[in-house]
């Protein structure tokens, strides 16, 4: 970099140059930023409060603007080196026809609304009305833009530009299990096993090639045990890690105390009916010796596992403590009454709605261009202390769910392109690469054996398998179990087209009764009633497709009709629930052999 006339030269500047240029050039670390990406199936689910609309939303204010963004760096020359997880499940929305018109029909509502309010502003008789005419014409112009992105410059198809970035270095794309199936309370290994390779299936045919990483719904995590079986005999059943591997998946993540030890951020559990409930916390686990400055493998398959940094991820995540609850940003909460807008913000933690001050879109980007330099500076520290301490470079993982960015802070995605920009134009010192990138260029060198975890509330499995979600897990075994049975009986193709069709569409049924979503709601009584009747609605599809097939009575109409709703996974073979031997690798003629004894 030159920065002065060649006849005026100064060499002692010039060396001084060279050797900030050369100091760049030594790495402090490794930066790793992961987003995992997931939503319930909402096709033809209704519309509010759970249903399309929320998918929707999530497209209009995190998945368009994440692209955007990706696409913006690139274009100044900027590879964002995201590690982005799109779960089978949203994927399969994302590129289905009848969401991506509605997400148009979605927007053009959004435009009426918003145009009604400039013509209702300025109003005298309502205080700052001016600036509600500068914020209704902000909304304006941004839902206008994010129509023609949509439209025009991605064709009403996200995936085919998320796979376009991932061929471009840009980013990497993960899988997940089909439905975010909770893997740990599944009861039998070949559902286990059809969650991730209907998964993997589904990521390879969208993206063009399989995802060389997951993320394990819920971060939801157990080791394999040994157990009694009906035949009295003991049988072992393998750790999750060999399911991964098996399907060809060779990393994952998980937080900070699954690695380190010590308590969960929020470690508390559930006791007595909900009105009532008594937190208490879970038993501290003991220090491990190890940290999340590197990556694992773990002992029963050559799948790497790595944790995300607790300083770094709590300073973005949390409401409280970190960015995203500044009372310059927009307040999700507090909505237009007429057109729906958000035209507030924050204000302080402690304001009541009703008080909230106007939004200021200049003020939260002044806000976000703090925090960027905030973050990227603590990155950099982060990894030079552990370099120091250590004598050895280090990790910084960090992950969120993406819907964080964008949707729940409006400003997250301005952020996140903010981060990625100083990185490469300030702090050359942190080497960013994507999760795949880091396995592949720093393989791990221990092994560590990890605990029953997850990411949930107290770290374990409460949150899904509690005093209010026990009645379901029944529900999900027997299934499990009948679809084993009724494949296993039909392990050749049928010449019936229909019988075929019907089996087909017993699996996804039973993919779709799996996931972790239903539980989840419950639990959170963010939507107990729509999670509750979600669930059952699958099951009463499951066992009226199974008592078809065991009667051999198909009937069409009925079959159609369901196919019509639930049309995911469209290549899916039923054979994939085909019954497994415990311990066994379906799709490989002998068993892996564990890296570690």
């Amino acid at each position: 970099m030159l920065y002065i006339k060649l006849n005026e030269l100064d060499y002692s500047y010039i060396i001084i140059q060279v050797k900030r240029d050369m100091e760049a050039q030594m790495s402090v670390g490794q930066f790793v930023f992961m987003l995992h990406s997931h939503l319930p199936y909402y096709r033809k689910a209704g519309m509010w409060p759970f249903g399309e609309e929320n998918l929707y939303e999530c497209m209009a204010e995190t998945y368009v603007p994440l692209l955007n963004a990706i696409a913006e760096l690139y274009e100044e020359g900027i590879k964002a080196k995201l590690t982005v997880g799109i779960t089978p499940i949203l994927a399969e929305q994302l590129n289905d026809e009848h969401l991506q018109n509605g997400f148009v029909e979605y927007i053009d509502s959004r435009i009426a609304a918003v145009s009604k309010d400039l013509d209702r502003y300025p109003d005298p008789k309502v205080a700052h009305s001016q600036h509600l005419k500068y914020l209704a014409k902000y909304y304006f112009d941004l839902w206008n833009k994010l129509r023609d992105d949509f439209v025009n410059k991605y064709e009403k198809n996200l995936i085919k530009y998320f796979k376009k970035y991932q061929d471009l270095g840009c980013i990497e794309i993960t899988t997940s299990g089909a439905t975010h199936g909770f893997s740990p309370l599944l009861a039998t290994d070949s559902n286990l096993n059809a969650q991730f390779k209907v998964g993997q299936d589904t990521t390879k045919r969208l993206f063009g090639k399989k995802a060389m990483g997951a993320w394990l719904p819920e971060c939801a995590y157990r080791q394999g045990y040994e157990y009694v079986g009906k035949d009295g005999k003991k049988h072992w059943r393998p750790a999750i890690e060999v399911t991964l591997q098996n399907n060809d998946i060779h990393y994952f993540f998980t937080e900070s105390h699954v690695i380190e030890g010590g308590n969960s951020i929020g470690n508390r559990r559930v006791i007595g009916m909900y009105g009532n409930i008594e937190y208490i916390p879970l038993p501290e686990r003991p220090a491990t010796g190890y940290d999340t400055y590197s990556a694992y493998w773990l002992p029963d398959a050559q799948v790497a596992v790595m944790g995300r940094n607790d300083r770094a991820g709590y300073q973005v995540w949390s409401a409280a403590d970190g960015y995203p609850g500044d009372g310059c940003f927009r307040e999700f909460h507090k909505k237009d009454d007429k057109s729906g807008m958000h035209y507030w913000r924050i204000t302080s933690p402690t304001t009541d709605l009703g008080d909230k001050m106007l939004y200021d879109p200049v003020l939260a980007m002044n806000k976000i261009n703090e925090n960027s330099d905030h973050y990227t500076t603590l990155i950099y520290h982060l990894l030079n202390d552990y370099k120091l301490a250590k004598n050895k470079e280090g990790l910084v993982m960090v992950s969120f769910d993406t819907e964080l960015f964008g949707h729940w802070w409006f400003e997250g995605v301005e952020f996140i392109k903010q981060v990625i920009k100083k990185f490469h134009d300030y702090l050359p010192e942190v080497e960013r690469l994507t999760a795949g990138e880091y396995v592949t260029k720093y393989p791990p060198k221990e092994a560590i054996q990890i605990p029953e975890s997850s990411w949930g509330q107290g770290g374990h499995f409460y949150v899904w398998m509690n005093h209010l979600t026990e009645w379901m897990w029944p529900i999900i075994h027997s299934c499990e179990k009948r679809i084993n049975a009724i494949v296993d009986a039909h392990s050749e193709i049928p010449e019936d087209k229909l019988l075929h069709r019907a089996l087909n569409q017993l699996a996804r049924e039973n993919l779709l009764l799996q996931s972790s979503d239903w539980p989840f709601l419950i639990t959170t009584w963010q939507a107990k009633d729509y999670a509750t009747d979600r669930f059952n609605e699958h099951v009463d599809r499951f066992s009226l497709i199974a008592d078809m097939i065991e009667s051999g009575n198909i009937d069409e109409a009925k079959l159609s009709e369901i196919e019509s709703i639930d049309n995911c996974f469209p290549v899916i073979d039923y054979r994939v629930y085909q019954s497994i031997t415990e311990g066994t690798i379906p799709q490989q003629e002998k068993k892996l052999a564990p890296l570690y004894q």
